[in-house]
């Protein structure tokens, strides 16, 4: 569903790209404002999972405006009545009548004009973490003046580097990954300039006298927490809005992809379809690590409270700091335990083995199990019989030495990397016998 093909719709000189995906009807267009990038958002994988559960129930639509993304720039920032065009253009396309809105943030402000200016095109309307006027004059839960001057400044010297993290997802700090890829969505959305341009002009956008005027059936959502947004917009949407209805989500996030999105998905959906329907589980092929400190509890005693959790934090560091450099994903720690995934069962061995190396230079060893098979996506957790078994290919692992199952032994042939056969072991809970092999000690 996430390999359909980016094209081009056209409105006189300007090419918009677009994508669809699923089939309608209904349809359903996503309008993020300004961090759009058709393209980009597939490879982060929260982000393809809310895309691809939208897609579930609907034919989706992906745009990114001019001026943003894969679309042409243009001399001038488009005007609101410029991005309505570019829709509409996109619609035309694809040979849709009519589509449900779904205007996230920066993007709800031109799907409320656009659903009062084209009411007969317009099936419904979703509005997250939206406003109705980014610079209030009465509001005091509107930006001021000051805050857009000194937000531009801010774009303009560190734009690219991740900046909007902690304002947009303060969850996803300390998520190497996430961040990494969350800088190079600022970099291909656009330049700075055109950041600070793009954002000076909209927040002057003021769609306030045309609320009364929607006719169009009309979600709000909103987290309750909202680090960037207040929450109070959305009060005053859903009370500006001729029957409009406000659900409110438990959450810091901004990012409607980020944290808890199943209730935000569920909601969309139901407006939709008129249907709750229980999600599928997202389920990929990856490998899981699990990997623990030998004799823990010993040392722990031996070395008192104090010392042993100054030295569990230069433990927990070093983990994480060897998964950066791998790409591992950290799903959780236990005490002194990580679980792990990875893309690639070669990079997870190379990481176990790191880790490895790092610790000793600590004074401490540990085990590690790994096994590859299919897992599930639970929120930010992972399940499934891949996660059994590795947990008990860890429990094998003599001090010292990175287990692996079978699966991952074979899925890693003509990689250089070494074992040494560690039998056959019936694996608790788990069917049949399981080979087991320990990596070489100097594999790195």
């Amino acid at each position: 569903m996430d390999t359909a093909e980016t094209e081009y719709a056209r409105r006189g000189e300007t090419h918009i790209a677009y994508q669809t995906h699923g089939s309608g009807p209904p349809d359903l267009v996503l309008i993020p404002g300004i961090f759009s990038h058709v393209e980009l958002a597939w490879e982060e994988p929260s982000y393809a999972r809310f895309l691809r559960r939208l897609a579930s129930f609907s034919r989706l639509v992906l745009i990114d405006l001019r001026g943003v993304g894969l679309s042409d720039r243009g001399e001038t920032l488009p005007t609101l009545e410029e991005q309505m065009d570019d829709v509409s253009t996109v619609l035309d396309a694809i040979g849709s009548d009519e589509a449900t809105l779904f205007g996230v943030s920066q993007g709800g402000p031109m799907a409320m004009l656009f659903a009062a200016t084209y009411p007969a095109r317009t099936r419904g309307l979703i509005l997250y973490a939206a406003y109705a006027s980014a610079i209030g004059d009465s509001e005091e839960w509107s930006r001021s003046p000051l805050w857009v001057d000194e937000y531009v400044d801010q774009i303009e010297s560190d734009w690219g580097t991740g900046m909007h993290l902690a304002q947009v997802a303060p969850s996803k700090l300390s998520d190497p990954a996430f961040s990494r890829w969350w800088a190079k969505f600022e970099r291909y959305v656009c330049a700075p300039g055109n950041a600070a341009a793009f954002v000076r002009t909209h927040s002057r956008d003021d769609v306030r006298h045309v609320l009364p005027t929607i006719s169009a059936k009309t979600l709000v959502l909103q987290r309750k927490n909202d680090h960037f947004r207040d929450p109070r917009n959305a009060l005053y949407l859903s009370e500006s809005i001729p029957g409009a209805t406000l659900v409110e989500l438990p959450g810091e996030d901004h990012l409607a992809y980020v944290g808890d999105q199943e209730g935000i998905l569920e909601e969309i959906e139901y407006f939709v379809t008129g249907i709750r329907s229980e999600p599928e589980p997202d389920r990929r092929l990856a490998t899981v690590m699990f990997t623990d400190i030998v004799d823990s509890t010993r040392r722990a005693s031996s070395m008192g409270d104090k010392r042993w959790h100054e030295l569990l934090d230069l433990h927990h560091s070093s983990v994480r700091r060897e998964l950066d450099k791998f790409r591992g994903q950290e799903i959780k720690t236990a005490g002194d335990g990580f679980l792990t995934i990875f893309d690639g069962p070669a990079r997870a061995i190379r990481c176990a083995t790191s880790i490895r190396a790092s610790l000793r230079a600590l004074g401490l060893e540990m085990t590690a199990g790994l096994h590859t098979g299919e897992i599930e996506i639970a929120g930010a957790d992972i399940a499934g019989i891949a996660v059994h078994i590795g947990a008990r290919v860890a429990g094998q692992a003599e001090p010292g030495e990175v287990l692996v199952s079978r699966t991952v032994k074979d899925l890693v042939a003509g990689s250089g990397i070494e074992f040494a056969d560690r039998g056959t072991h019936r694996l608790k809970g788990a069917p049949d016998e399981w080979q087991l092999y320990a990596v070489s000690s100097h594999t790195g």
